[in-house]
């Protein structure tokens, strides 16, 4: 019985390490190659996501990075303007020429300290308009 748990649970770990994230698992992947990582891409809209599926030793994001860019803007036809991950997965904001979406603007408080107790304040903010 120990054994059969130990197999299932093993199975479903292994199954889950080559799993996409949630905003890309209804996407087909391309899988692509640059330099000696192969990747699976996943384009969603303007975000990208490049998991590496080569086996390589002791890979290190600083080296791996470069070619998931390479692989995502080959794949997109994008340039890649924003990128975070590790050295498995990345994920991409991309910039098809018009740009990154703007950020909102900034919300100030305006904040009032009331004293409590013994040095202790209690912070009273509102937003300013």
């Amino acid at each position: 019985m120990l054994v059969r748990g130990l197999t299932l649970f093993l199975i479903i770990a292994l199954v889950g390490c080559n799993s996409p994230g949630p905003a890309f698992q209804t996407l087909t992947p391309q899988r692509i190659t640059i330099g000696h990582s192969a990747f699976d891409v996943r384009i969603a809209g303007t975000r990208a996501q490049a998991m590496r599926v080569s086996p390589e030793w002791a890979p290190r994001l600083a080296a791996v990075a470069p070619r998931g860019v390479a692989a995502i803007e080959a794949v997109s036809g994008c340039r890649v303007a924003r990128l975070w991950g590790d050295a498995a997965v990345v994920e991409a904001q991309l910039d098809c020429g018009a740009g990154l979406p703007s950020l909102p603007p900034p919300q100030i408080l305006e904040c009032e300290q009331e004293p409590v107790f013994r040095g202790y304040v209690d912070l009273i903010c509102t937003w300013r308009e």
